[in-house]
């Protein structure tokens, strides 16, 4: 008797902080997985430990091009290839553009013709510098489309309005996740993120660098809480944007004195300018969440970030 071949999925981006763990989430529910990577901002560390892993398979390529390298039946499209620093989206602002148009729009064709369900990667940064707070999916946003993290943010919201439409007019299988901040281990140091930023400098003995006055305000989720979101979205019926992230707000100062506390550092803290267009608020309202996926975050603060905080001690 022949042996059943596993379900099989593909993720685009599968070298990143985020793709990489849902890569090991997915081989982990059974099913052979096809991870594409740019490299732009991925790196293959991030699937080293996946070497002799006979159901998974790498190819590195830009989804802007045709993806006729995807052989065989596929069950599912995960879309995590963008950049999602500002530092890598203000780098490459016309990748970031592409990717979040013409890869998607390909991303789409290729579910399309395998009759795939698709998953979009979204982001907390469709709604802007929010004037609505918390930020329910109801919520259309307040997006500066001339700023310069517009690159992102528009092509994120471009990215959803393509998604919508092939659901309606092709058909397409499709769910939206709008994740907001979220951390852990395989972030890069150097990606200009908050959390990375001030652990390293905690690590390494200097200054935190805090922008503004620092009560501007952030919502973090510790990646495997993420990831079982994006599972438990892929798994259900929900064609809405879904907010993944955590409730729990703080301020960036009070986070600033969190990573001194945790890494056990005196470093001294200092204010630079805010960025333009930087978010003075960020915190879901994950009801949709909980009500449709049965899904809110399980790993408090300090637990994820002493997590986070040894991976990094390896890094510096």
């Amino acid at each position: 008797m022949a042996t059943a071949q596993p379900r099989r999925a593909v993720v685009l981006g599968a070298a990143g902080f985020i793709g990489s763990h849902l890569v090991d989430r997915l081989l982990a529910e059974g099913y052979a997985v096809l991870g594409v990577d740019s490299l732009i901002t991925g790196n293959r560390r991030n699937l080293a430990h996946l070497a002799r892993e006979p159901r998974f398979d790498f190819v590195e390529a830009d989804i802007c091009e045709p993806m006729g390298f995807v052989k065989g039946e596929v069950e599912a499209v995960l879309d995590f290839a963008s950049p999602a620093s500002p530092i890598d989206y203000l780098k490459h602002p016309f990748e970031t553009l592409h990717v979040g148009s013409r890869g998607v729009e390909n991303a789409l064709e290729l579910a399309r013709a395998r009759g795939a369900t698709f998953l979009l990667s979204s982001t907390s940064e469709v709604y802007g510098d929010p004037l609505e707070h918390p930020q329910k999916e109801s919520y259309w946003g307040n997006v500066n489309p001339v700023g310069p993290r517009a690159v992102y943010d528009e092509a994120k919201r471009f990215a959803e309005a393509i998604t919508m439409a092939y659901r309606r007019y092709r058909k397409v299988d499709t769910r939206i996740a709008r994740i907001f901040n979220t951390y852990g281990p395989r972030m890069r140091l150097d990606d200009g993120r908050v959390v990375p930023a001030f652990v390293a400098q905690a690590l390494r003995g200097e200054p935190i660098t805090v922008f503004g006055d620092g009560r501007q305000t952030r919502s973090f989720c510790y990646v495997d809480d993420n990831v079982e979101g994006m599972w438990r979205l892929l798994r259900s019926s929900c064609a809405d944007p879904v907010n993944v992230g955590n409730p729990q707000e703080m301020t960036i100062l009070a986070f600033a004195e969190a990573v001194q506390r945790l890494v056990g550092s005196h470093c001294a803290i200092e204010y630079r300018p805010l960025p333009e267009d930087d978010p003075r608020v960020r915190r879901p309202d994950i009801g949709r969440a909980r009500e449709v996926l049965g899904w809110e975050p399980k790993v408090g603060f300090e637990d994820g970030m002493r997590r986070t905080i040894e991976w990094f001690r390896g890094q510096v």
